[in-house]
């Protein structure tokens, strides 16, 4: 050790052994407390945290049971259950090794000593705290991040009623651990969908894995879901651990499922059977917990019929199916939607700009908003961004596509796939070709954009 660091408390009714101890470590620990009467262990506690507690095990005279050190071992835990504790005694033997560490203890130090191995158990053990601690602030970050997107959908609002047959599904299917399949056009909310059965479920302190399978490439995709072993193909320098590895315990939510290929949706429905997972380059199954979400924005029972996806995988993944309606179908919502991002973007940059008049939600609901949500968020921002005044006028808003604008699309019709078509030739249009630029204005990916230029014959 070569600077000073972490708080020791030391309990042993031996004062020679508290004062060598506190020599040993006066300078290389921040502060070493030492203690002779465990009865003391509570208020020390009370009074300071620290990152190592070293604890004899016997405290009567000629006692070799290690009764009293277990039961105070124990008491250490139930005030600090993250507590890291040694203990310490002149009796050390495999049996009692091996009780103190399944009764919580971090190691087991025999009397007399090794200096050297004993600073080694001490820096390990400090630093074991420091893991704990930190683990332990990063789960109450989530569980107070958590608290505050469940008010009570976060983005994910709505009075329609629509939104409320979305809402009370997610009621009763998030305590469940079935298998979810969102559908919805782009922009209307699919993975907060997904993200709020996973917070009010089971698994909500476990892993929540998000795949855009529309970014994914069919050479890339057993790699980036299954995994690899080092040396598997070129570039595979490290074993490497797939999304569904990383999922095990938690939700792995798979968005843009209906662009997986036939062979990909084969390998894919053999694991969802399975509930393993072979590495590329491997042989041994590695098994699986999980619970499934997906979506898509795509006729996915239509592409089943047709033979474009498969029948049983569909059966597979549509355990409970959760229907999103487009914003043009929810015009009660859209004043509840423009408060609550004005009050986002008002805390976001500053600005104090009050509720929309009437005119103005009048001219936000008549617009056909054919990139639902994300695309009403992204207006409320820019708006924001560049109102001059604190109250929001009509002409504030710049809705590019609204009909009878000079450089808008006239919709003639709102069947979906011709609305994407007419949005997609647009935007390329606006862009000059440029493709990701196309796809950042539409909140794609450019292999998403190049999946639907393909699709439209464009």
């Amino acid at each position: 050790m070569t600077s000073k660091k972490g708080k020791i408390l030391a309990v042993d009714d031996n004062a020679d052994i508290l004062f060598a101890l506190k020599m040993l470590l006066k300078p290389h620990c921040e502060l070493i407390q030492t203690e002779t009467n465990p009865e003391r262990i509570p208020q020390h506690m009370a009074e300071d945290d620290y990152d190592v507690i070293l604890l004899d095990m016997n405290f009567n005279k000629d006692a070799i049971s290690g009764h009293e050190g277990f039961s105070w071992l124990k008491r250490i835990l139930e005030i600090d259950p993250g507590a890291v504790v040694l203990f310490i005694t002149a009796y050390g033997d495999v049996e009692k090794s091996v009780k103190a560490i399944k009764s919580g203890a971090t190691d087991f130090i025999i009397k007399p000593w090794q200096n050297e191995k004993l600073l080694g158990t001490i820096w390990s053990a400090i630093k074991l705290r420091e893991s704990r601690k930190e683990v332990s602030s990063l789960r109450e970050r989530q569980k107070e991040i958590n608290t505050i997107m469940d008010q009570p959908f976060a983005d994910f609002i709505g009075v329609s009623p629509g939104m409320q047959q979305v809402f009370n599904t997610i009621k009763k299917v998030a305590g469940t651990d079935a298998n979810v399949l969102i559908l919805g056009e782009n922009g209307t909310g699919k993975e907060l969908v997904a993200r709020a059965l996973h917070r009010q479920s089971k698994r909500a302190d476990e892993p929540f894995i998000s795949v855009d399978l529309g970014a994914l490439s069919d050479t890339l995709f057993e790699s980036e879901l299954f995994g690899h072993v080092k040396g598997a193909f070129t570039d595979a320098k490290t074993d490497r651990p797939g999304r569904f590895e990383l999922a095990s315990g938690g939700t792995i939510f798979l968005d843009e499922i209906g662009n997986l290929s036939l062979p990909l949706q084969a390998k894919l429905l053999t694991v969802l059977e399975r509930r393993e997972v072979t590495r590329v380059g491997a042989n041994k199954p590695i098994p699986i917990n999980i619970r499934l979400i997906c979506a898509t924005n795509m006729g996915i029972k239509q592409m089943a019929v047709e033979g474009g996806f498969r029948q049983d995988l569909l059966y597979r993944i549509n355990t409970v199916e959760v229907d999103l309606p487009p914003l043009r179908e929810r015009h009660e919502d859209i004043p509840l939607l423009a408060d609550h991002f004005i009050k986002i973007y008002n805390k976001k940059y500053n600005r104090k700009i009050s509720r929309p008049s009437q005119q103005v939600l009048r001219k936000l609901t008549d617009y056909p908003w054919p990139g639902n949500v994300r695309e009403f968020q992204h207006v409320i921002e820019r708006t924001i961004i560049m109102s001059e005044s604190d109250t929001l006028t009509v002409d504030d808003f710049q809705l590019s596509h609204h009909s009878g604008t000079k450089d808008g699309v006239e919709l003639e019709n709102y069947n979906l796939d011709e609305v994407e078509k007419m949005i997609i030739e647009k935007v390329l249009k606006n862009n000059r070709g440029n493709i990701s630029k196309a796809a950042s204005d539409l909140g794609l990916t450019r292999t998403s954009l190049y999946r639907r230029m393909e699709k439209h014959g464009l």
